[in-house]
């Protein structure tokens, strides 16, 4: 590969570590083309890829970028996979994976700039994706409100209930007057 092929992969690579929020950092060593291609495929369908390069290549495509907190973990044989909107769906993609494939190592991931651990990335495949998270927040804040509402219908309720008891009892008084 002469110069200007890996002027090219560092530019393209610096673009995608540029872009992504979240960056994972694995050991591919033993899995099949075929397996990889299958990890692509689950990859893309959350916004996210998976990339193989050279160490040195990717040790100059980081630098500058939000996940240069990772450049000690770039030895061996080494994929990354870059996540460019919400973490969570590549890191049940890559647990998953993972858990099925043991080849597949994880090694430390980048969340916005910050590293994180195997067991932190596990930890985040375990959450909800973005859409529920949203979900619920909105039922909670429209359940204080719907709350509020059921509280203070409450009053007049109880109050109209009490009148209605009244006016039974008045009718009931009035019907044995009459008998």
């Amino acid at each position: 590969m002469n110069r200007d092929d890996k002027s090219a992969i560092v530019t393209q690579l610096n673009d995608s570590f540029s872009r992504s929020k979240f960056t994972v950092v694995t050991d591919y060593c033993g899995l099949t083309v075929s397996e990889l291609q299958e990890l692509r495929i689950q990859l893309r369908s959350c916004n996210s890829e998976i990339r193989i390069a050279k160490n040195t290549l990717l040790k100059r495509a980081v630098t500058d970028t939000a996940s240069d907190v990772l450049i000690e973990d770039f030895t061996g044989t080494t994929a990354i996979v870059l996540g460019y909107d919400d973490p969570v769906g590549p890191a049940k993609a890559l647990s998953a994976f993972a858990s099925d494939h043991e080849k597949l190592q994880i090694r430390s991931a980048a969340l916005e700039g910050e590293k994180i651990s195997s067991e932190d990335l596990v930890a985040l495949s375990k959450l909800p994706n973005k859409e529920v998270l949203l979900g619920q927040f909105l039922s909670v804040l429209n359940s204080v409100p719907t709350g509020l509402v059921q509280v203070l219908s409450g009053v007049p309720r109880t109050f109209l209930y009490g009148l209605q008891a009244v006016k039974e009892q008045k009718e009931q008084k009035e019907q044995k007057e009459q008998a």
